[in-house]
């Protein structure tokens, strides 16, 4: 049996908390493969009320919403924890609020997105997500500056990934029907020169899932399991 590392990471979620609850089991199987024995990770999570922080984004009071997410950051750091990490792609678009109220690195997801984008030699993805992530701005910008460049639903279909993701999937429903519906787009999106689609919503997973990758012309890049994957390295860094 290793020994234990002794990093401890905090966890921002609740956005939602079935995301949240997916990404800490994640996190958690990782250590233990890596690892082995009885061991798991050092980890605080801070889990919001999504209701106060859904109800900022819809009245586009982002800065509020990065005061609020960056006081949560700094009682991890109270608390001890030594890097943070979101569990939620939409509200990266306050990470530098939230890492500077923290003071501590932030793993930023979009980074590790990139990064496992490129290693396999791709510079044109789908993206799916919520509206705000979909939409020009914080993901695309930091996308384009690492080369990449991102496809998404338009018009009523991007409405429609929107739709699924706050009233399905932040509720616990997987419903069969969504998920035919975004594999249809994502087979859209491939006839228009996309060579892997990110799962950019923490919830998109539990629809999207290795059973259906078959069914996806598109390889699957999972924010979560990309995020899981990154905790694990750091913490368990000598």
């Amino acid at each position: 049996m290793q020994k234990s590392s002794t990093r401890v990471l905090g966890l921002l979620g609740g956005m939602s908390w079935e995301s949240s609850a997916q990404l800490y089991a994640l996190i958690n199987r990782e250590v233990a493969t890596r690892q082995g024995g009885l061991h798991s990770a050092r980890l605080l999570l801070w889990s919001v009320d999504f209701d106060e922080i859904a109800t900022l984004q819809r009245e586009d009071r982002w800065d509020e919403a990065g005061r609020l997410l960056g006081e949560a950051a700094a009682g991890l750091r109270r608390a001890g924890a030594g890097a943070l990490m979101l569990a939620t792609n939409t509200m990266h678009r306050v990470a530098p609020a939230i890492a500077a109220g923290g003071e501590l690195p932030l793993l930023h997801l979009v980074d590790l997105t990139a990064a496992a984008l490129k290693r396999q030699g791709i510079r044109r993805a789908a993206l799916m997500g919520t509206r705000y992530t979909m939409a020009p701005g914080f993901y695309t910008e930091r996308m384009q500056a690492q080369g990449i460049e991102l496809l998404s639903p338009q018009g009523e279909d991007a409405e429609e990934v929107h739709r699924i993701i706050f009233e399905e999937l932040c509720r616990g429903e997987v419903r069969d029907s969504s998920r035919q519906t975004l594999l249809r787009q994502a087979a859209q999106l491939a006839t228009q020169g996309a060579q892997a689609l990110i799962l950019g919503c923490t919830e998109l997973g539990l629809l999207l899932d290795d059973a259906v990758q078959q069914d996806c012309p598109l390889p699957f890049f999972d924010s979560t399991r990309l995020q899981a994957q990154a905790a694990a390295d750091w913490l368990l860094a000598p």
